[in-house]
């Protein structure tokens, strides 16, 4: 029970989605009273989310799959908030993978029952999700190609930097980061 999120309610995952061990019921009571709305997916976190990249190019590594649940309900909360002007904020790199599959062009996601593969690299446009809640990535992984896809290779690098020279903590145990999504490749 140690390692479970707050968001836990269904068998299925090899591991917590770590950004979610972040959140408290305390702390999303404080978001509720500030108005803003949780939603819940179901994720079931792979093996292969610990997977470095081995290859020595992007195009050939083969992402992992995994398997998520975005209800009718929920896509239709998540397409109102939009709709009113509201920023998504995904937390944990398989809450985005998940949306961003669920996502038309247009950025309205619709429901989603399966397992996706999708591999989020720099050069990727996003559609659902507009701020990030995540930990500090190892280098050479595919979290990390998503994030720096996400914010902006520059940015992660300067982020990077910071943490590293003040000792914030890595991975899945470590410190988490809300990044903004960057509508710029760099």
């Amino acid at each position: 029970a140690d390692y479970q999120t707050v968001f836990a309610r269904h068998d299925g995952a090899v591991a917590a989605p770590t950004a979610g061990l972040h959140f408290t019921p305390p702390l999303l009571d404080a978001l509720a009273a500030r108005g803003i709305e949780t939603v819940r997916l179901t994720l079931h976190v792979g093996a292969g989310t610990f997977l470095p990249v081995k290859s020595d190019t992007v195009e050939g590594h083969v992402m992992h799959a995994e398997r998520g649940v975005l209800t009718a309900e929920a896509a239709d909360r998540i397409n109102a908030v939009r709709a009113a002007g509201g920023r998504i904020v995904s937390v944990g790199t398989t809450s985005l993978r998940l949306l961003e599959s669920a996502a038309a062009e247009d950025g309205t996601v619709r429901p989603f029952d399966g397992s996706t593969a999708i591999f989020i690299t720099p050069g990727y446009r996003f559609r659902a999700v507009d701020l990030l809640v995540t930990n500090f990535h190892l280098p050479r992984s595919t979290l990390f190609m998503l994030v720096c896809a996400f914010a902006g290779m520059e940015r992660m690098k300067q982020a990077y930097s910071h943490a590293i020279s003040a000792g914030y903590r890595f991975y899945s145990y470590g410190d988490a980061c809300l990044l903004h999504r960057s509508d710029r490749d760099d």
